[in-house]
């Protein structure tokens, strides 16, 4: 019996260090990894019964939003535009109900320059606002794009800087067809976004919304590109000779965030925020850019110009359709 006892507290000992052993190596290969695993029981996974799976997982590749927000958020600003009672348009105004495509797609007016207006610390008493929106600074001397609807019937455009600085702006030019407008104040050493490459954009690719929703300033919001080369013409009603091509993602966006800077993770400008589809006036899961692509053509025209320059070959493009196919004897394509 003295020597069965033995036996058991000789095995028991040499149980425990073995076990610990195994833990202290176990430390030592986890410490010395950049990332680890987390074995998990497979029940069943993949045919795998009673198995064992690794989870990699790496704290580098984990998402970080700071730096793209701190670089993008000092380059939006913060748009009121003001109008006389007289002449405000029916139906539209900041604070009120609007049908969302109404508000973010305006009435076209034509493209047109404005005059270099007084500088005004507050607003004729005799003029209200009439919108607030988001701008996008793209130099350090005061150029700043938006949407066209933002700035579209104002008579006069105050711009207010992250800093809480304010300017009254110029309309440099506009383009309906497109919803962007360029406009300028009398600023020098201003921060900007630098314009990035919307072509290079991939559905999946994580983006970020800057603007001024309901009046809350330096607002960001995170989502993913759902979509590139998106048309929403059907569900807005298409402008004459519209181009769209929008980046459609599910950053939260909704009114005041127009004209406000789409960033990617580098905090580079690869769109303009201009419209949401939705049923009440506010974000419902779907936004829409204006691609970078078309808006370094845009502004550099604006710029230049005063209105875009723009080649019509006369024709119109329609989707391929089963029916329409079959109608004219397509066969070639699907």
């Amino acid at each position: 019996m003295k020597l069965s006892g033995k036996i058991i507290l000789l095995a028991a000992g040499t149980a425990i260090l073995s076990s610990a052993l195994t833990a202290g190596v176990m430390k030592e290969a986890f410490s010395s990894r950049d990332d680890f695993s987390v074995a998990t029981a497979d029940a069943g996974v993949n045919g795998n019964q009673g198995g064992f799976y690794t989870v990699g997982l790496s704290p580098a590749t984990t998402t970080d939003f700071t730096q793209a927000a701190e670089s993008s958020i000092n380059g939006v600003v913060s748009i009121k535009s003001y109008i006389t009672p007289r002449q405000r348009s029916q139906g539209y105004g900041g604070g009120f109900f609007i049908d969302p495509f109404e508000y973010f797609f305006g009435s076209p007016r034509g493209n047109r320059r404005q005059q270099p207006q007084q500088p005004q610390q507050e607003p004729d008493q005799d003029m209200e606002p009439s919108g607030l929106g988001s701008g996008v600074i793209i130099s350090a001397d005061g150029y700043i794009v938006t949407n066209n609807h933002v700035i579209d019937e104002a008579e006069r455009l105050q711009v207010t800087l992250n800093d809480n600085r304010s300017f009254d702006a110029t309309v440099i030019g506009s383009d309906p067809t497109t919803d962007i407008a360029l406009i300028k104040i009398d600023a020098e050493n201003l921060p900007i976004i630098p314009m990035g490459d919307s072509e290079t954009l991939k559905v999946g690719e994580w983006v970020l919304a800057v603007g001024n929703p309901f009046g809350f300033t330096s607002t960001v919001t995170a989502g993913i590109v759902s979509a590139k080369g998106r048309s929403i013409g059907g569900s807005t009603g298409s402008k004459p000779m519209g181009i769209e091509s929008y980046i459609q993602t599910d950053a939260a966006v909704n009114p005041g965030n127009s004209g406000g800077a789409l960033v990617n993770l580098n905090g580079d400008l690869i769109g303009i925020n201009t419209a949401i589809y939705s049923q009440t006036g506010n974000y419902a899961g779907y936004s829409f850019a204006v691609p970078t692509s078309i808006v370094k053509k845009v502004v550099s025209d604006l710029r230049q110009y005063g209105a875009v320059q723009r080649a019509i070959l006369g024709i119109t493009i329609q989707n391929l359709t089963g029916d329409l196919a079959k109608d004219k004897g397509i066969k070639s394509v699907t």
